[in-house]
């Protein structure tokens, strides 16, 4: 039987005939490490450097934005012009120079962003979030047809950028309750045009998107995305519908699909409430990966629930997919592909991020803020702390968004 290692050190080949290195992808990750005017810092070079030493094959960059009107947190990056160039470049050159292809995730939040944040948030249809989040995010406007075509220039012009800059790819975030999400899904999405009413019409952005972005890079440069396996929510996205949306993209041409799922009001990416059998395989959204592999081809990369090696061994030598992505582990021991791929055991375990608090606890939110934290050590040249205590992490964050946001709107306004 092939060891483990053997398996996760093997090249991969996609469709358009790039290659990736090893098996092992660092997922994306909201570092929150631009300015509050949404510049390009130095610290995303040193934080992806970091990686990059650390033997994971590809490194796909969190959240970077199309439209500075459309911010999903403060400190997001946003690409719209050629301003940061040079220090895009020389992100891109962290990684690229110790031999790790790099991607860019390009997003856009739609209604997904905190109260205060943007002037307005918008979305395919006026749906208000759920009654205990309405206290943190605004019911959008509803996107007119010209705005929507606007979006889906952007993502190209954004994909143009970041090629001049020397990444290897791009990924779409089409996950996680964002705004590609939002359209694929009938609860978010009810309109009756040409961009809703059926699966077949919701679909239809994230398929502009993709061609949008595959004329404006050509052939030879991957573009990925970020798909839910489902949303989770009664009247959302289904498991059918994501997957005959995967293979509409792997018609279209999409050179790697990661499977993720859940949203910010049904955080299934963060593991709360999966199966005994999901969380005996580890990776959550693995039996869904094996459906899709009987209708598809196309490179498979499944995120979130992967700890031992054994486990991604297996899971790759079943076919089911080809990419092992990994998001909370690397936050917390940066070296750990290099360590897998030597055919041991990662040093740190993740365990759940707990405050006590309920409201907090539920909506998983310090699943993302607190592994924040421990990128901007990182990203200041600093170890991350695996043991930092979830309050201090929680005051911390709650402090700094607060800040950011008001930082952000007086720039805004200046």
């Amino acid at each position: 039987m092939t060891q483990p290692q053997t398996l996760l050190a093997t090249p991969l080949t996609l469709p358009n005939g790039s290659v990736l290195p090893n098996r092992l992808a660092k997922s994306a990750l909201s570092e929150s490490l631009g300015t509050y005017d949404n510049r390009v810092t130095p610290a995303l070079p040193t934080l992806f450097g970091r990686w990059a030493a650390g033997g994971t094959g590809l490194l796909i960059t969190g959240n970077v934005m199309i439209d500075r009107r459309a911010l999903g947190e403060p400190g997001n990056v946003v690409v719209e012009d050629e301003r940061d160039l040079p220090l895009l470049q020389a992100w891109a050159e962290s990684a690229t120079r110790q031999g790790s292809a790099i991607w860019v995730q390009l997003n856009h939040p739609g209604k997904q962003s905190p109260k205060g944040l943007n002037r307005e948030n918008v979305s395919p249809s006026a749906i208000p979030f759920k009654k205990d989040m309405q206290a943190f995010f605004d019911t959008p406007r509803e996107l007119t047809d010209a705005e929507i075509r606007d979006i889906i220039a952007r993502f190209a012009r954004s994909a143009a950028i970041i090629k001049k800059a020397g990444f290897t790819g791009v990924q779409i975030h089409g996950a996680h309750g964002y705004l590609v999400s939002q359209f694929l899904s009938p609860h978010h999405n009810i309109r009756s045009d040409e961009w809703g009413g059926t699966p077949e019409k919701r679909r239809r952005f994230v398929l502009e998107v993709y061609r949008a972005i595959r004329d404006a890079v050509g052939a030879d440069f991957p573009i990925g995305i970020k798909l839910n396996s489902a949303d989770f929510q009664r009247g959302g996205f289904t498991e059918e519908e994501s997957l005959d949306t995967i293979k509409a993209l792997a018609s279209a041409g999409i050179d790697m699909v990661e499977i993720s799922g859940g949203t910010y009001e049904a955080p299934a990416m963060a593991g709360k409430k999966q199966k005994a059998s999901s969380q005996a395989r580890e990776a959550y959204f693995l039996a869904f990966a094996e459906q899709v592999r009987t209708q598809v081809t196309v490179p498979l990369m499944v995120t979130g629930g992967f700890r031992s090696l054994s486990a991604m061994g297996e899971a790759l030598a079943s076919g089911a997919l080809d990419l092992i992505g990994l998001g909370r582990p690397l936050c917390i021991e940066p070296d750990a592909s290099r360590r897998l791929l030597s055919g041991q055991e990662t040093r740190h375990r993740v365990k759940p991020i707990v405050t006590g608090i309920g409201m907090v606890d539920r909506m998983a939110l310090m699943e993302v803020a607190w592994y924040t934290r421990q990128l901007h050590r990182m990203g200041a040249g600093k170890e991350p702390k695996p043991n930092e205590s979830a309050l201090w992490s929680l005051a911390n964050t709650v402090v700094g968004n607060v800040r950011g946001t008001l930082k952000t709107r007086r720039l805004r306004a200046s």
